[in-house]
């Protein structure tokens, strides 16, 4: 159930269940559906209609939106992505992020700091959701190409969606949605002003893509190259925290 508490000493409820296909994906399910009926009832076509039928299945699971029970910690710093850690790198953050907002909502400066990739495959859940508790400060839009989103170019020729999100410290995260090869639109769940908590939905990406996060300074990632992690649920970082973590392929 939404909005239960639970801990490592056993308390709350856990249950599987099918998960819910989010309402911004049933009409693209439906169209499939039924595109699928018409071949392979009214025109006969069995090679084709099954197939068709089969892929309608493959839309629903895409748009699927599982809860997700998101670790609760002032400093912790939570992927906003299901997928794999395809990059760490230093980088100076997109420029659309560096400066002071408007209201006086503190950007990102132009020193380097440490960006996290996520590519997400058309396996993979894609709902975004907010890495940390704060209030949307800045979301910019920015139309662009539909190269292979694992690459590292991918961050500033794609198509993207910036957020910027400020915690009640005036301490802000940035992060970035991008579309990959076949994605084509970057819904917002979230617009400026909003106060979003840790794990909170924000929007999705349609078919295949990547989300860029960039820590405070002072901050390296908990999560290593090639590792998957699970948004709302795995701990990218927690702020302040530095040191080397090192993983081997077995």
């Amino acid at each position: 159930m939404a909005g239960e508490l639970r801990d490592n000493r056993g308390r709350g409820d856990a249950e599987w269940g099918f998960p819910p296909v989010h309402p911004e994906g049933r009409k693209f399910g439906v169209i499939a559906v039924a595109i699928s009926l018409v071949v392979l009832l009214l025109l006969d076509w069995e090679l084709l209609g099954w197939p068709l039928l089969l892929l309608s299945g493959g839309v629903f699971a895409f748009f699927r939106d599982p809860e997700r029970v998101v670790p609760q910690g002032d400093k912790l710093i939570v992927a906003p992505a299901d997928g794999l850690v395809s990059l760490i790198a230093q980088v100076p953050p997109p420029p659309e992020l560096q400066h002071t907002t408007e209201d006086g909502g503190r950007g990102l400066g132009s020193e380097p700091v440490t960006r996290i990739s996520i590519f997400m495959s058309v396996f993979d859940v894609h709902i975004n959701r907010s890495p940390i508790a704060g209030t949307i400060k800045r979301i910019i839009y920015i139309p662009g190409a539909f190269m292979n989103a694992d690459l590292d170019k991918a961050s500033e020729e794609n198509e993207r969606q910036h957020i910027l999100v400020e915690r009640a410290d005036g301490t802000s995260i940035g992060f970035t949605q991008i579309a990959g090869l076949v994605a084509r639109r970057i819904v917002p769940f979230v617009k400026p002003g909003d106060i979003v908590a840790a794990g909170q939905r924000v929007g999705l990406i349609r078919f295949g893509s990547r989300v860029d996060v960039y820590l405070p300074a002072g901050t390296e990632p908990k999560v290593l190259l090639g590792q998957r992690v699970i948004a709302g649920e795995t701990v990218l970082a927690e702020i302040g925290t530095v040191g080397l973590l090192e993983g081997v392929n077995q």
